[in-house]
């Protein structure tokens, strides 16, 4: 049952965050709404490919390890992914970059995204319980 949870939560996280990168991809101007920076020039090149690339990658490896029992080890990939810029972003808050509810918002999608990978992964890498042999009989 807590498989099955797990396995449809990464599955939800990684249609949301799949949506934001076709959006992205396809509409790059889109990301100045969703993340509150501008763009211009060459720039919107850079931030289709890179910012996209970022959420379609975490999102498809999270579906794969999420749909593949055996490629479960994939859903380290978005928890690297996200914690790196988990860390990017408290590296630039300890250096005195400015910060407002948005930065702090991001920062807790990125924390609760790893939390939910890495968890995900720990309990769906684990053997399944035999009910009977653990109850003794």
């Amino acid at each position: 049952m807590v498989n099955m949870v797990l396995r449809g939560a990464v599955l939800l996280w990684a249609l949301f965050f799949g949506i934001v990168g076709a959006r992205g991809l396809l509409d790059p101007a889109s990301y100045t709404e969703t993340f509150g920076f501008t763009i211009s020039g060459v720039a919107i090149n850079t931030l289709r490919a890179d910012l996209s690339s970022f959420f379609l990658v975490s999102a498809g490896a999270a579906a794969l390890g999420a749909l593949v029992p055996a490629w479960v080890r994939a859903l380290l990939v978005p928890a690297a992914l996200y914690g790196t810029a988990l860390a990017g972003r408290l590296i630039g808050v300890a250096m005195g970059d400015p910060t407002n509810f948005g930065i702090v918002q991001g920062m807790i999608v990125e924390a609760l995204s790893v939390l939910l990978m890495i968890g995900s992964w720990w309990v769906l890498s684990r053997p399944p319980v035999d009910a009977a042999a653990g109850a003794g009989y």
